[in-house]
């Protein structure tokens, strides 16, 4: 037996890893009108964004309840070595709060760890994976919980948006509701701090914002994992993943696309990139 790794669709995490490393992933929920969706189980990426930019009502997105967790944390029992549940940050998504109430219920059948990694996307996604590997090589429920809390702070976002109208939409703007009412043609420079969206600054068109993800990747040092994550633009992350390869080996570096639960406050055009320092 090994310790379990749950986490959450907002980890963006590509279905062939999680296959790999026997990640458990719970959806998140994506409402259109009078319809949810459970975040790419009945709605898919394609379908999503679609949706998203047709649809003259902006989508709503909820976390998923503490029975939801309650029912995945059961469907892997017996879990003898315990179960780490890794979630975006609580200043986001009350997921965090709802597998924390998950684990109480729970508190007689497994020993689990429910951490807010003050991230979100492919930063909680490469805390999962770290998890998942350690777990593979025989870690404990404790040493992993260790690593992955000491890891936080190593965890670094940085992402250009075509417009901050769907954060505003979605209630999810943070720290960079000061960049709100920037004239069209600047694109707003995004990252997380502490849990929370900060301004990062401002280019003036899409490339400079590429240039600027690449010269940011550059300053940060020793890598020890990368990934670069888009909504609706596959080959421009492909073609900056080339790029970034001068910082770190290309075939290490992880595609990765939005789900609609952050893609929803996120809007298309949106492209960042996350780094893990060694």
């Amino acid at each position: 037996m090994t310790v379990k790794v749950v986490t959450d669709t907002t980890a963006d995490l590509p279905a062939s890893i999680v296959a790999e490393l026997g990640i458990k992933v719970v959806p998140q929920y994506v409402r259109f009108a009078d319809k949810v969706y459970r975040d790419l189980v009945e709605i898919s990426h394609d379908e999503f964004y679609r949706r998203l930019q047709s649809d003259s009502v902006h989508p709503s997105t909820s976390q998923p309840s503490p029975k939801d967790f309650v029912d995945v944390y059961k469907s892997i029992l017996p879990a003898k070595d315990g179960i780490l549940s890794l979630h975006l940050s609580k200043k986001l998504s009350g997921t965090y709060d709802s597998a924390l109430q998950a684990k109480q219920m729970m508190a007689k059948e497994a020993n689990i760890e429910v951490i807010d990694t003050q991230s979100v996307s492919m930063g909680l996604g490469l805390f999962a994976i770290m998890a998942a590997r350690m777990a593979k090589q025989g870690a404990t429920l404790a040493e992993i919980a260790a690593a992955v809390n000491d890891a936080i702070p190593q965890m670094r976002l940085l992402g250009i948006f075509d417009t901050l109208k769907y954060l505003a939409a979605g209630g999810r703007i943070g720290k960079a509701k000061a960049l709100v009412g920037s004239i069209l043609s600047v694109k707003p420079v995004l990252t997380v701090k502490e849990g929370e969206l900060h301004p990062a600054g401002q280019v003036r068109s899409r490339s400079k914002g590429i240039d600027r993800l690449i010269e940011w990747t550059g300053t940060l040092g020793k890598i020890a994992d990368l990934a670069v994550v888009h909504t609706t633009t596959p080959d421009e992350a492909k073609a900056l993943a080339e790029r970034l390869g001068n910082y770190f080996p290309k075939n290490q570096i992880i595609i990765s696309r939005l789900s609609a639960a952050v893609g929803a406050h996120a809007g298309p055009g949106t492209l960042f990139v996350v780094a893990r320092s060694a």
